[in-house]
C-alpha cells in the first residue's frame, strides 16, 4: 500500500471528498482541501505544509459511517487523520493536522474578534470540540513544537470555504504529497 498511498489519498479526496459537504459549510470536503492547499502554495509554504493543508481534514473521509460531527458529536477527525497519515508522513505533516482543531480553540482564546468571524458551522463544531481554551491551555498549546505552523494552517482553513471558487486540481498538488511521502521514507 505504501507505494500507492499518494494515489489512495488523492483518490479519496477526489471521489469521496467531492460527495461530502465540509461540515455545514457551502463547500465540499474536496473544495475545502483544494482551497486550503492553494492558500498554502500561494504563501510559498514548504511541501510538507502544503501537504498538511491539503490533507488536514482527511479524517472526515476515513470514517466507515457518516461523520459524527453531523450528529453533534466530536469524532476527533484530526487524530484519526494524523494517526493514519503518521504511517506514511513525518511530523512536519501530521502535527499541524493533529493540532488544527486545537488551533481554533487557541485563536478563539487569544485573538480579539476571532470567534466572531467564524462561520456558524465552525462555532457549532467548536462547542463540540471542547470550546475555547482557557488562558493556561492556550499558553501550553502554543509552546509545543510546530503549533505556530498549525495556527497558520488554521487561518487558511478558516478562509477555505468559498463557494464556486476555482482552484487547481488534486493532481496539481500531487508533487507536494509525493515529495513529503518520499522525505518521510528517507
Amino acid at each position: 500500500m505504501s507505494e500507492n498511498i499518494v494515489d489512495y489519498l488523492l483518490e479519496l479526496l477526489e471521489k469521496k471528498g467531492s460527495d461530502i459537504q465540509y461540515g455545514n459549510e457551502d463547500v465540499t470536503q474536496l473544495e475545502h482541501a483544494l482551497q486550503c492547499a492553494e492558500l498554502a502554495e500561494q504563501n510559498n509554504k514548504s511541501d510538507a505544509f502544503i501537504t498538511a493543508a491539503l490533507l488536514h481534514d482527511i479524517g472526515h473521509l476515513l470514517y466507515e459511517d457518516k461523520d459524527p460531527i453531523h450528529e453533534g458529536k466530536d469524532g476527533v477527525h484530526e487524530d484519526l487523520g494524523a494517526d493514519y497519515l503518521a504511517k506514511y508522513f513525518s511530523e512536519e505533516v501530521t502535527l499541524p493536522i493533529r493540532a488544527h482543531v486545537a488551533s481554533k480553540r487557541y485563536l478563539a482564546a487569544v485573538e480579539d474578534g476571532y470567534y466572531d468571524q467564524l462561520s456558524e458551522a465552525s462555532k457549532e463544531s467548536l462547542k463540540v470540540q471542547g470550546g475555547i481554551f482557557t488562558k493556561q491551555e492556550a499558553e501550553e498549546f502554543i509552546n509545543k513544537p510546530q503549533m505556530k505552523e498549525a495556527v497558520e494552517m488554521r487561518r487558511y482553513d478558516d478562509q477555505a470555504k468559498i463557494l464556486n471558487k476555482t482552484t487547481p486540481s488534486v493532481e496539481h498538488f500531487r508533487k507536494y504529497v509525493e515529495n513529503s511521502f518520499q522525505a518521510s521514507t528517507n
